[in-house]
């Protein structure tokens, strides 16, 4: 059996640079390593994103007041007054604003286009009210309203709250699947380049293993050649990855709550979830494993196969 002990440091016995060449293979794990990235910042925004569309969205109620003019049924004033004034003295408001003529007007232009100016037909009036924390139990408040001004109408969101959270998973399990499917074409590419090298260097490989090297040895010779391939491959796609995705946090920054847009690549960086910061060291290392198990398992099932 050869021993690694009478082995020269760097000795390539089988040969493995020149079979496993160190350009292709790394190339390839680096444009794998490149979607990989992609897919997962889509993940991670995905959820970012949603979780932050969410909690405003659960935080806000709109409330409609119709003939806002009138006498309030209750106390005095108009009903769109008296209906204000219950919402500031309740508890769990943060805050209630009357839409104006102006902003309804800009809020029904999309629909209307210029006839929102024009409209003949009298409309409620709209009230943006902000509550305290997401869980507030708005059915007491709604009957609150109701006696106050009877009509009002307190409409939640907790459909586009739903239909959020839908959207957030179906594309978490898009990014998902394309994670699964760049793994396994690493996976694939890794295969078919260790099966080109055990064939480069079968009458190597012949001699080696009739001298008395065993199975794993062999094995063990190239999965840490392709370990080393790949976890180049995979670090290299991860730094080419780097500027899409703070390009992408810069255009993404204020759909996430940012005020301003990020105006400088170090306000980028800050921009990136921690969980993305998280995953993009791991690609290397998921590189690396990729390609220390596919190269086993090719070299082994290979060498079963020999006469």
């Amino acid at each position: 059996m050869l021993s690694s002990s009478l082995r020269p440091a760097g000795f390539d016995e089988l040969g493995l640079r020149r079979a496993l060449a160190d350009r292709v293979l790394p190339f390839l794990v680096a444009a794998m390593a490149l979607l990989a990235a992609l897919a997962l910042s889509g993940w991670v925004a995905a959820a970012s994103l949603a979780r932050h569309w969410q909690e405003g969205a659960g935080a806000a109620l709109t409330v409609q007041v119709p003939q806002p003019t009138e006498p309030a049924a209750q106390g005095g004033g108009t009903r769109v007054e008296r209906v204000l004034g219950v919402l500031t003295g309740s508890p769990g408001i943060a805050s209630a604003h009357a839409l104006t003529a102006e902003e309804l007007d800009t809020l029904l232009h999309p629909w209307l286009g210029a006839a929102a100016e024009r409209l003949a037909v009298p409309l409620p009036a709209v009230i943006a009210v902000r509550l305290t924390q997401s869980d507030v139990d708005v059915g007491p408040l709604a009957a609150r309203l109701e006696a106050a001004a009877p009509g009002t109408l307190t409409e939640s969101h907790d459909m586009w709250i739903r239909r959020l959270a839908r959207l957030s998973r179906s594309l978490q399990a898009c990014a998902g699947m394309a994670l699964l499917l760049v793994a396994a074409v690493a996976a694939a590419v890794i295969a078919v380049a260790t099966r080109a090298g055990l064939a480069a260097r079968r009458e190597a490989i012949e001699i080696v293993h009739g001298l008395g090297a065993t199975d794993g040895y062999i094995a063990a010779r190239f999965a840490g050649r392709v370990t080393l391939l790949a976890a180049t491959g995979g670090m290299a796609g991860a730094l080419l990855a780097l500027p899409v995705l703070l390009t992408l946090a810069m255009l993404a920054a204020p759909f996430a709550g940012a005020a301003t847009a990020p105006d400088s690549p170090a306000e980028a960086l800050a921009a990136l979830p921690v969980a993305l910061w998280l995953a993009l060291p791991g690609l290397p290392a998921a590189a690396a494993a990729i390609g220390f198990i596919t190269a086993q398992g090719t070299v082994r099932w290979w060498l079963r196969r020999l006469p």
